[in-house]
């Protein structure tokens, strides 16, 4: 399927007629987009950890409970996750420099509003918009690199904008503990003002308006309707079936609203004219495995992360800002290895780069699942730079393969997809890795208690200090003696490692699967991306 782009009302002074794309100066310059668009995909990632750091603030300053401060998270995930397709499409069909410049400039609005809210409903509902606005840029960076950047370039820059969301992803924590520690919770909002008011800046200023020529005309508003319900089913189930239970009937219920609302939709969308996803992309083999590698990508790197944070934190009792800095290996190698992995997929193609990293990555979380209480930090960074090895070339190689794969007046749609594959991932990733983690400790934490020679515990006693234990935390009670409360803090502690490395192997058998699943990738059809743009 061939397409081509036009440039729709260019700024004063442009000398871009409709039809060619010429770029003049830094105007349209695809280096110059790639640094833009990066500013604000910069903000979305920066957000995803950097509150997670502010939550016991936020629950101090403002009274909240404990299920309120989990919305503070939950809420951003959901609406960012069930908006990311439909947000992609209004890209393919307004333009992608609109559908940016609109989700930066309400990301930083609703990120102050977050900083300026007296009460934790309000944080909730702004977070909400935060997801929303998130999910409006992120498929629209995608868009313009994709229509800026030719073929031999693509993939460059796609590493470049890979790296600043690992970095960000990673660097959260780090610069989250310190403007919580020094400044106070709401500075973790209000550091997107102004980051925001810069990418509007130089999005103006920049950015070219680039839209295919056979772009989408309507919208399929019951096929958005169906896919945003069975999104939201699905995501819903994942976030609650830790509370819930795995073998609850509300989280099956979810789950199978979400199974009927996707076959739902998948009908609907062969009768439409213009469907929101033509189902026909994913008769693409790469595309439909860059998607379920994004996925499987995200199980093991977003999952296993989650537990490494409880252990740095309450096993070997770090800050959150030394804890963000033993994972610098991690995000330092991700930041080297991201430009490194898009020139190798340039000249080798993403088969062999996408398979060694997921081999790497599988690497690194059977050696993550080896750590022990008293484990160095040399051993440590270790296994975080090779973890960081090993995403690199999948979050650039994924990327591409879906994105360079899809049709150029679906590149928006494309870029949802591949967003949205990763946020299912990581919700799936914790929810699933929970579970292990969860049954591992609830199976061993009485033999380990008794073995210790502790006192007996009640069933109530049994479930809070099951709870404890799943995220490092020993379960002293006040006043406990020294020696009975270091039986306990071993005893918890050891269970939480068991637990973590039956997690981390599960982990390391996601990517094993998706090593096989790489081998089905290759290069898309970028010929028509960035035809005509100048200079390079």
């Amino acid at each position: 399927m061939t397409s081509q782009t036009t440039i729709d009302k260019p700024g004063p002074g442009d000398g871009v007629p409709s039809g060619s794309a010429p770029a003049r100066g830094l105007r349209g310059h695809p280096w110059v987009t790639l640094v833009t668009v990066a500013v604000g995909v910069m903000m979305v990632a920066l957000d995803g950890t950097i509150v997670a750091i502010a939550n016991p603030a936020i629950q101090n300053d403002l009274g909240a409970s404990l299920a309120d401060v989990q919305w503070i998270t939950n809420a951003y995930f959901l609406a960012l996750a069930v908006a990311l397709i439909t947000a992609g499409k209004l890209g393919d069909r307004f333009g992608h420099r609109q559908t940016f410049l609109i989700g930066v400039a309400g990301f930083a609005v609703s990120s102050g509003a977050i900083g300026l809210s007296g009460s934790i409903g309000a944080v909730i509902v702004f977070r909400v918009f935060q997801g929303l606005f998130g999910a409006l840029l992120m498929p629209a960076a995608l868009g313009l690199l994709r229509a800026t950047f030719p073929a031999e370039k693509l993939n460059m820059a796609i590493g470049i904008w890979g790296m600043v969301i690992g970095a960000s992803t990673a660097g959260g924590p780090i610069l989250g503990g310190v403007l919580v520690e020094h400044v106070n919770w709401q500075s973790v909002f209000f550091i997107n003002v102004p980051v925001g008011i810069l990418a509007v800046v130089l999005g103006v200023l920049i950015l070219l308006d680039h839209r295919a020529e056979n772009r989408p005309r309507s919208f399929d508003i019951l096929g958005i309707v169906l896919l945003s319900a069975s999104m939201f089913a699905l995501v819903w189930a994942l976030i609650k079936a830790p509370e819930w239970g795995w073998g609850s009937g509300q989280t099956w219920l979810y789950i199978i609203g979400s199974v009927v609302g996707f076959a739902l939709f998948s009908f609907w969308e062969t009768k439409v004219r213009e469907p929101l996803i033509p189902l026909a992309m994913f008769r693409s083999v790469p595309l439909s495995a860059g998607v379920v590698l994004m996925v499987l990508m995200a199980i093991a790197f977003m999952g296993g992360l989650f537990f490494v944070t409880f252990y740095l934190q309450n096993v070997h009792g770090m800050s959150p800002v030394d804890a963000g800095l033993h994972l610098l290996p991690l995000t330092a190698m991700m930041i080297v290895a991201s430009p490194l992995a898009g020139a190798a997929i340039t000249k080798v193609g993403p088969r062999i780069p996408l398979a060694g990293g997921m081999t790497c990555t599988a690497i690194a979380m059977y050696g993550i699942s080896t750590l022990q209480t008293d484990s160095g930090s040399g051993v440590m960074s270790l296994w975080f730079a090779l973890l960081g090895l090993g995403l690199a070339p999948v979050m650039v190689g994924a990327t591409e393969v879906i994105v360079g794969n899809a049709p150029m007046e679906l590149s928006g749609v494309a870029g949802g997809l591949q967003q949205a594959a990763m946020q299912i991932g990581g919700s799936l990733g914790t929810a699933v890795l929970g579970a292990v983690m969860a049954s591992k400790v609830d199976s061993d934490l009485a033999g380990n208690w008794a073995d210790a020679g502790l006192p007996e515990l009640s069933p109530a006693q049994a479930h809070q200090a099951s709870e404890a234990v799943q995220v490092g935390v020993a379960p002293v009670p006040p006043g406990t003696p020294a020696e009975i409360a270091g039986k306990i803090s071993d005893v918890a502690h050891d269970t939480f490692i068991s637990g973590m490395s039956l997690a981390s192997l599960v982990a390391a058998g996601v990517a094993v699967v998706a090593v096989a699943v790489a081998f089905l990738t290759r290069s898309g059809d970028n010929a028509e991306a960035g035809a005509g743009m100048g200079h390079i």
